[in-house]
């Protein structure tokens, strides 16, 4: 499956999360938060990596904020406390999660 799919698919189910790929070392899913969105994500026992495919904002990693535009690759360390905010255009993010999101702790809601 290609990101342009993996986009396709999600706005047809307009699910904000949807993991296609697990093994117990990782998984890998896209994010979707709306322009005007709140993402009422708590902190993860798992790192992230957020790879920014479309939309603009803001991702707070510990009170430290940082921009998240289209080609930025944004991460976050297990247990940091982190949300997305000020998204004036639709986030789609793809996210992988080591290990697998969820083995070890809180997941995305």
């Amino acid at each position: 499956m290609n990101v342009h799919e993996l986009i396709a698919a999600q706005r047809v189910t307009g699910e904000a999360w949807q993991e296609f790929l697990r093994v117990p070392a990782l998984s890998v899913g896209l994010y979707v938060l709306e322009a005007g969105g709140v993402d009422a994500q708590t902190p993860h026992t798992e790192a992230e990596v957020y790879v920014v495919l479309e939309g603009r904002g803001s991702l707070s990693v510990d009170g430290v904020d940082q921009a998240a535009t289209p080609g930025d690759v944004l991460f976050v360390a297990a247990h940091a406390d982190h949300r997305f905010h000020t998204i004036t255009d639709t986030l789609r993010l793809l996210v992988v999660f080591a290990p697998a999101e969820g083995t070890t702790g809180a997941a995305l809601p």
